[in-house]
């Protein structure tokens, strides 16, 4: 495997590669009702979740984007997940994610460890643009990025279908003006 991968660290938290045995972690937090309540994916058994691993991986090999498992400094907590996905190298540009364990919702978390995030994308990737689609009722995540300088640039109406009835996306951006 190349040097994408890079493990990054903040004073709290440690990101690193997702392994084997994240499988029962990724699983608690997929099929948690209030993380899929928003987010795209859900597993109902750890087989299953066993694909959110292979796909995290899959990313990494095809460098089509990077995820990071968020762990304690001494790796016995796991958080959650953050990363980018939908690498475009032509465009340089990407789509941010993340998911966290609810109990570990509201202790900083994702602003501690987002800028690390996409400075990654910025410097390592080489990209300019980092973008978030965001369900129009997630107004947790809304706020969450706009405190990250991520800029609301509008909403695409009706544009998905989920759970048998249409939802919106609002979008949010981040250029890297240079300064990153």
């Amino acid at each position: 495997m190349s040097n994408y991968f890079q493990k990054i660290e903040s004073e709290r938290f440690i990101l690193r590669q997702f392994t084997v045995n994240d499988l029962e972690n990724v699983y608690k937090g997929l099929s948690h009702p209030d993380v899929i309540k928003y987010y795209g994916i859900s597993f109902d058994s750890l087989e299953a979740t066993k694909e959110q691993i292979t796909w995290f991986r899959d990313l990494e090999k095809n460098e089509t984007g990077i995820w990071w498992a968020i762990c304690s400094k001494d790796g016995k907590e796991f958080y959650g997940a953050g990363g980018l996905n939908d690498v475009d190298k032509e465009h340089k540009k990407a789509e941010v994610g993340f998911w966290l364990i609810p109990e570990f919702w509201g202790k900083g978390i994702m602003t501690e460890i987002m800028p690390l995030i996409c400075e990654y994308g910025f410097k390592k990737l080489g990209l300019h643009r980092i973008e978030g689609f965001v369900e129009s009722e997630n107004k947790n995540c809304k706020i969450g990025l706009s405190k990250l300088d991520f800029n609301y640039e509008g909403t695409m109406r009706d544009c998905e279908i989920k759970a048998g009835r249409y939802i919106s996306l609002d979008i949010y951006s981040m250029i890297n003006d240079g300064s990153i």
